[in-house]
């Protein structure tokens, strides 16, 4: 019998601009404090920003194409077998893998200093639809990790 309860999947947040539950969640991760307003000034003139070069007719293609492009497909997680630890590669389900890339993207984002968010989230989200950037990099690291040990795949369970 399983000892942890039930999950159930909350309603998602839409913005009101876009109307998009992916801008929402990213509204969600850049937020700091329960300051919403701010965050959803940030994040759309980050997309305002990024989306000043392009002659696209939808200001979200960009970014859906940067959270494709950070997205992993494999990671790794550590399994105790008979006292060992190894590092496993598994799978990565979709909403974690998007939670994943939104992570990164808003992290290095933050990390970039000596700029405002705006433009820094703006500037990550061009690498990322680009497929250049520290959240792609990021992305290829994982990747390599779960690569170079595909030797234990056989201990997923």
């Amino acid at each position: 019998m399983a000892r942890r309860s039930r999950t159930y999947k909350k309603e998602e947040k839409r913005d009101t601009k876009f109307d998009s539950p992916v801008v929402g969640r990213l509204i969600s991760m850049v937020m700091k404090e329960g300051k919403r307003s701010l965050a959803e000034r940030i994040v759309y003139a980050a997309i305002d920003r990024a989306n000043d070069g392009t002659d696209t007719i939808d200001p979200l293609e960009i970014v859906n194409r940067a959270l494709e492009n950070a997205k992993p497909r494999v990671e790794v997680k550590s399994r105790r077998v008979g006292g060992a630890t190894y590092q496993v590669p598994l799978e990565v389900d979709t909403q974690r893998s998007e939670a994943l890339a939104m992570r990164w993207i808003t992290g290095f984002a933050r990390n970039r200093k000596g700029t405002p968010m705006h433009v820094a989230l703006a500037n990550e989200i061009k690498d990322a639809a680009n497929n250049t950037g520290s959240a792609v990099r990021k992305r290829d690291d994982v990747h390599k990790m779960a690569q170079a040990n595909r030797a234990f795949a056989h201990f997923r369970f």
